[in-house]
């Protein structure tokens, strides 16, 4: 089994869009859905400010927009998983719509290898409509490193992002970090902080003032094995849509 796994990571990293767009804000564990269970999740984001005006490639604005990802996650061995998502985008001015679909296959190190920390690869390709993201054909490398301390959790995913097509199309590698730091202050809650950034392609940053930068306070929920919930509001940066409110709501069967 290690043999495969090893060649699924390679794989993966020789494969090389931009950062999630205000679908999917999250960052990831490195944890697997078990064999055989599949995860439905609701990633509920509100854009309390946002861009006000369509941009020169078309996209709509985002302003006071409400982004809804049905996500399906299925657990096929104990370290691989694909997950499916459904953009959907809902608001006034003929911004309502679905907006793309992606499929996201996962690998991590098995419990056996007995790392010192978690460590999972993702690839996430698919497409969005031109008129809801400058890239319509995109592709997502997302390795994941985490760690508990006691009660503390850290997460960093060094992501690499990759456009196809669409107005933000070129052949640079745009890397797109995440970082999420929480405390359990309880059985049940913890409250921490994410991070989630653009910086540019790789050795040839952009400008500050043309990157993005998106800071959380965030709270997980975890009273139930079989829930998650995490809630947050977010401010970014010159570059970022300025404020966001995001909910995610999932269900293990």
């Amino acid at each position: 089994m290690h043999k495969y796994l090893l060649t699924a990571f390679f794989a993966v990293s020789a494969l090389c869009v931009r950062a999630q767009d205000n679908y999917e804000i999250q960052v990831y564990g490195s944890e697997t859905m078990d064999k055989g269970h599949t995860m439905v999740e609701l990633h509920s984001n509100f854009t309390l400010n946002g861009t006000r005006f369509t941009d020169a490639g078309g996209t709509l604005p985002t302003n006071h927009v409400e982004h809804e990802t049905i996500e399906i996650t299925h657990g096929w061995t104990t370290w691989f998983e694909t997950g499916f998502y459904f953009f959907n985008s809902v608001g006034s001015d003929g911004r309502t719509a679905y907006v793309g679909s992606h499929i996201r296959p996962r690998v991590a190190a098995p419990e056996s290898w007995h790392w010192p920390v978690g460590v999972s690869l993702s690839v996430e390709f698919g497409f969005q409509k031109a008129a809801y993201s400058e890239s319509t054909s995109s592709l997502e490398i997302r390795p994941i490193i985490d760690k508990k301390w006691d009660k503390l959790y850290v997460s960093f995913n060094p992501t690499v992002d990759h456009s196809f097509a669409g107005t933000g199309d070129n052949e640079s590698y745009i890397f797109s970090p995440n970082l999420k730091a929480s405390y359990d202050v309880s059985k049940v809650v913890a409250l921490g902080i994410e991070y989630y950034g653009s910086t540019g392609p790789f050795f040839h940053y952009d400008p500050i003032s043309e990157q993005d930068h998106q800071f959380y306070i965030a709270t997980d929920l975890n009273y139930s094995a079989n829930w998650e919930f995490n809630a947050g509001i977010g401010y970014g940066t010159q570059a970022s849509d300025h404020a966001i409110f995001k909910v995610i709501l999932g269900r293990r069967f």
